[in-house]
């Protein structure tokens, strides 16, 4: 990066403080990169909050040389990255500590000047240094990441679900469903959501803004979002275990339409009852997400399941390794058994050969001895991609991104991968 630029790094900060006036400096950055509206004061306030609630830090790339006249000032970074640190369900319930990326953004008339490299290299460096084992991001480009050894680790897709007279469960109801008020989901929908992460492989702990949204306390303009309506699941003792938030999508659409906000659900029967309930609403014929998970026991439980339209089937966590050793040993494993896995990282940061050896579905995880043979080769993005069971290292042999040097060693990475439940990260940042 040319010296005509620096980089400064800093945490959400109080009111009144300087890193505050850098922090809505920088938020306005952001919006530019993701071309929002410009916020106003009292919505930057909010965001501000919930960024200190999360220990954020921010990073900015700042002009050092002369600025064009008329252009935003040098205090408005051309380059912005933001990180905070969650814990990850890495399968049976294990947490691993995951340093995640968010808000990375360069100005299109200051690309091509090595900041995106320099931002990443050296944030995924210090992360590092910090004894972090493992990075994320959820990524807007699918070109950009690989590079920086990222791999694509879980799925989602979008739903319309048609909930007219052909939708039909094969479920019978073992709790119930209640309408409440929105805002009792400011302090439900943690709790509920914590339940939910304990048996959920790729789930994320998340970040204070959702209960903030999906109680319509601070919509996307930053005012109270009034069109949002929440319904309750109740066990059968009469606890909560899941939830629905959600909006009518207007007359004007047809089909009538409700757009869920989130839907979050600790048991099975709460998931499905939930759909039960959104199926029985008066006047709407179709339930769209946006959100939903690529392996749905909803389709299976539909008499007929071509109820379900889905489209874009995508990408939704990508994964780094950052320490090999660390990374694997923090799982458990669905199969004993031994494999060497040889890792290349253009970035120097998890590369080697190590040897993973399960028994009792704990691994012990070495460096091979010097001269040891791989059972398979990959890059680190490739062994982000498996580490959570959500892609099949046969796959990736057959794309030509894995290589077997001891036959049948990716079918036996696929089972020691695997996971209890299909992995579905529900948390975007």
């Amino acid at each position: 990066m040319a010296d005509s630029y620096e980089i400064r790094r800093f945490r959400a900060a109080d009111k009144g403080t300087p890193d505050y006036a850098h922090g809505t400096d920088w938020i306005q950055a952001v919006g530019f990169g993701f071309h929002d509206t410009r916020r106003n004061d009292e919505f930057v306030d909010k965001i501000m909050a919930m960024y200190r609630q999360d220990d954020r830090e921010l990073t900015g790339v700042y002009q050092t040389a002369h600025v064009a006249p008329h252009s935003l000032g040098a205090n408005v970074p051309v380059a912005t990255f933001g990180t905070l640190r969650k814990d990850m369900n890495v399968g049976y319930g294990r947490q691993l500590r995951t340093h995640m990326v968010t808000a990375v953004t360069v100005r299109g008339t200051h690309r091509r000047q090595g900041i995106l490299r320099r931002m990443m290299t050296e944030d995924l460096a210090a992360a590092k240094a910090d004894g972090l084992a493992v990075a994320a991001l959820t990524a807007s480009e699918g070109s950009i990441y690989g590079r920086f050894g990222y791999g694509v680790a879980t799925f989602e897709r979008s739903i319309k679900v048609d909930t007219g007279a052909r939708f039909r469960l094969r479920h019978a109801a073992t709790g119930r469903v209640e309408i409440a008020d929105r805002k009792v989901l400011l302090d439900l929908a943690p709790e509920v959501f914590e339940r939910v992460h304990r048996h959920t492989p790729g789930s994320i702990v998340r970040q204070d803004a959702y209960r903030q949204t999906v109680s319509g306390v601070c919509g996307r303009d930053g005012a109270e979002d009034e069109a949002i309506k929440c319904a309750l699941h109740y066990d059968a003792s009469g606890s909560v275990d899941g939830y629905v938030s959600y909006k009518f999508a207007g007359w004007d659409t047809k089909p009538y339409t409700i757009e869920l906000v989130d839907l979050v659900a600790a048991t099975n029967s709460a998931y499905l009852e939930l759909w039960q309930f959104l199926g029985s609403i008066d006047l709407i014929e179709r339930v769209s997400w946006a959100e939903a998970p690529a392996d749905d026991p909803l389709a299976w439980a539909l008499e007929d399941p071509r109820c379900i339209e889905s489209s874009d089937h995508r990408d939704m966590l990508w994964l780094r390794v950052l320490d090999t050793g660390k990374t694997l040993a923090a799982r458990r494993y669905s199969a004993d058994g031994a494999l060497i896995l040889g890792i290349s990282d253009a970035l120097g940061l998890a590369g080697g050969t190590f040897r993973v050896e399960v028994s009792g579905g704990e691994a012990n995880v070495t460096e091979a001895p010097a001269g040891s043979e791989a059972d398979l080769s990959l890059d680190v993005a490739d062994l982000g991609s498996v580490y959570l069971g959500a892609v099949c290292p046969v796959t990736l042999k057959a794309a030509g991104l894995i290589t077997e040097h001891t036959p049948g060693a990716a079918l036996k990475a696929r089972l020691m991968f695997a996971v209890e439940r299909p992995a579905h990260c529900l948390t975007h940042f």
